[in-house]
């Protein structure tokens, strides 16, 4: 069985195995065929020695946690044969915190869990995997190209589940939506609220190629440019870029009760000038939310799935610039900066 591989730690480490071991029935009773799976910066991260951890009694870690494919079988009837699936990602920790306890692994407070291809689970980057039924979500058949965006979906659909539970701290009508980055998050991100009415802004480094199209074809507004010389004060921001100048821009220029939800993770190392009180203030009086999130529980995964079955397939096709055959794992995993959303094909040599 192929499957690539990993040595947390050791960067450059990422090889394509040819003879990896069957998924052994403990890791679940649904065994899947894999289709494909997405690359996305934690890939990169992981790759390059960042972080990671191996499976228990082990050196080496499978990659990948954006995943799609068939079910071979299911012993306890949930699944049939041939039903489209991907693996939730996370899992709750053994103990278990007060939120893994109930079901909100995404919230754990010990840091106990664990998570395919990324923290000591092995990923769905190999031609067979495993899952137990509550962690397989089905999708409509007719996502076999694109249900392999179900877990990015599953980020933001979280991020949207938090700011609707947070906006009904007062009488909360939203009218505009703000979302910095137009990488596969920050598209989603823009898919998810043109599908609540809002009107939606997106903005990003990119003045060409196919992110200003595919903003357009949301009925949603491209920028360019700092986002503080915006001319409008958006209710709802998604900041998906993670970079420091725009992480405080949004905060700046959020409307009256205005939510901010970071969604990009910071590099660190860069240090910018701030007044740190002005903004305070700002935040205070006009009564302002900013927080964070990261990773899905199950019920974030299924109304992912509700949104992408919603959604028009021509546009989550076009997220997928580049899918590559397993053999060409070396070229998938190189970043470009073209790429929106780089895809392993499973179903080709």
């Amino acid at each position: 069985m192929r499957a690539l591989t990993v040595r947390p730690g050791t960067p450059d480490s990422l090889r394509l195995v040819d003879d990896h071991p069957e998924p052994p029935t403990d890791e679940g009773s649904v065994l899947v065929e894999a289709l494909s799976v997405g690359i996305c910066g934690t890939d990169h991260e992981i790759i390059s020695g960042q972080y990671g951890e191996p499976t228990p009694g082990s050196t080496t870690l499978v990659i990948g946690h954006e995943s799609l494919g068939r079910v071979i079988e299911d012993p306890t009837g949930t699944f049939e044969p041939g039903d489209l699936v991907a693996g939730i990602v996370r899992y709750p920790d053994p103990v278990p915190c007060p939120n893994c306890a109930v079901g909100e692994w995404d919230m754990c407070r010990n840091g106990l869990y664990t998570e395919h291809g990324i923290k000591g689970l092995p990923g769905f980057a190999r031609d067979r995997w495993r899952v137990p039924p509550k962690f397989a979500v089905r999708l409509d058949p007719n996502l076999a190209q694109v249900g392999v965006l179900l877990e990015p979906t599953s980020v933001v659909a979280k991020a949207w589940a938090h700011i609707e539970r947070i906006g009904q701290r007062a009488a909360w009508k939203p009218q505009t939506a703000l979302v910095t980055g137009a990488g596969p998050i920050g598209l989603l991100a823009a898919l998810l609220a043109s599908q609540r009415g809002l009107t939606v802004h997106v903005l990003d480094r990119a003045t060409g190629g196919p992110k200003p199209q595919l903003v357009g074809a949301l009925g949603a507004t491209y920028h360019t440019g700092n986002v503080t010389d915006l001319d409008f004060e958006p209710d709802v921001t998604l900041e998906c870029t993670g970079a420091p100048v725009v992480v405080l821009g949004v905060m700046q220029k959020a409307a009256p009760t205005g939510i901010v939800c970071l969604t990009g993770v910071s590099s660190g190392g860069r240090m910018i000038d701030l007044d740190a009180g002005a903004l305070n203030r700002e935040l205070v009086l006009e009564n302002n939310v900013v927080f964070g999130s990261i990773n899905a529980n199950r019920q974030h995964w299924d109304m992912a799935s509700e949104a992408l079955a919603a959604a028009d397939a021509q546009w989550l096709a076009a997220l997928i610039t580049r899918r590559l055959p397993v053999s060409a794992y070396a070229e998938a995993y190189t970043p470009s900066g073209e790429d929106i959303k780089v895809v392993v094909d499973f179903t080709q040599p």
